[in-house]
């Protein structure tokens, strides 16, 4: 005796619910009951995701710098005034918002792009050649990301606190700790701590680590027999490289950098640590600036605005490379 199918049953109920309505002819069926779950799943994780953003959105359409009393997922009023202080003056410091989005562009597409071509000429290395103490090497540029980022924030503060640049006197200029003056510490012309090239430095360190694994592992899967090709028709090896790997590996380079970029643009720690100067602040810590010790004395709306502007370039960027970002997630697992 068979069982007899739900599609083929006499109860309606049950034929309506075990109804396939996806309209895939090949594959295993999706009863109707199981969409409904699903989609109802789907939908409860959107309104999750979006209700801190419709919320942060109504607030920044709003003239009011109070929190509402009551939950406002949709503008009553459409008030731009909240963006244009932000865009006029966003802090008390003597800064503007042109001087706080060109730090943090300098910052995150700096940092991506020499990150990005130092690392991807370290995994080419480790991919390609065979050399000693490889694996010793990998293991060691991996030893980093099982450390939280903060704790490594005090020994790369004493290493770049340490390079200065100091006026003597009389024509005398001292370079720390390769010289010193002779007496004292003299007038100090530059630190590199407390420089957008020192915080690009240290978040170079930072980045380089997940880079190089990233992009190791999407460049073993590129054939070798067309490296070999190139070869037998008198490419060298920086041909080899520039003209056949990395077109090949643009979708895994446009991955490496948007993550790289998230993490740059929105880097608070370091920025925070090492920089003094408003001059050099960036949009984070500007952000971060609004806040007061009572959430009675935050301007709600600007911080809203200004949460929206911080926000924007990330999603401009994942537009922009959304084809290859989505390439270069998917290329790895179809490829070898």
């Amino acid at each position: 005796m068979t069982a007899q199918s739900p599609s083929k049953s006499t109860n309606p109920i049950i034929r309506f619910l075990s109804m396939n309505t996806s309209g895939e002819v090949a594959g295993r069926d999706l009863p109707l009951w199981k969409q409904l779950l699903l989609q109802v799943l789907t939908l409860f994780i959107a309104a999750e995701v979006l209700f801190p953003i419709m919320y942060i959105i109504t607030m920044s359409f709003s003239s009011k710098t109070t929190r509402p009393s009551a939950l406002e997922l949709f503008p009553k009023e459409i008030s731009f005034v909240a963006y244009q202080q932000v865009l006029d003056r966003p802090t008390a410091n003597p800064v503007t918002f042109l001087e706080l989005l060109r730090n943090s562009f300098l910052l995150s597409v700096g940092v991506g792009l020499v990150a990005l071509l130092v690392a991807v000429s370290a995994a080419y290395a480790f991919s390609r050649f065979k050399f000693r103490m490889r694996q010793v090497m990998m293991v060691l540029v991996f030893v980093p990301l099982l450390m939280p980022a903060i704790g490594l924030s005090t020994p790369l503060y004493l290493l770049m606190n340490s390079f200065r640049i100091a006026d003597c006197g009389n024509g005398v200029t001292a370079i720390s700790p390769f010289m010193a003056c002779a007496q004292g510490l003299g007038k100090v012309t530059f630190n590199l701590r407390d420089s957008l090239l020192g915080v690009g430095v240290a978040m170079i360190a930072g980045a380089l680590p997940f880079a190089v694994w990233n992009l190791k592992g999407y460049l073993d899967t590129i054939p070798k027999e067309l490296e070999e090709a190139a070869m037998i028709d008198g490419a060298d090896a920086n041909q080899i490289f520039w003209q056949i790997v990395l077109p090949l590996a643009v979708p895994q380079l446009a991955v490496t950098f948007f993550l790289g970029f998230i993490g740059h643009w929105q880097e608070f720690a370091l920025p925070w640590l090492f920089l003094t100067q408003p001059k050099d602040y960036t949009l984070a810590m500007t952000l971060y600036n609004m806040t007061g010790q009572y959430a009675s004395s935050i301007p709600w709306n600007r911080f809203a605005a200004m949460a929206i502007i911080v926000a924007l370039p990330v999603a401009i960027i994942y537009i922009a490379l959304q084809k290859q970002i989505v390439s270069g997630l998917t290329a790895g697992s179809v490829k070898g």
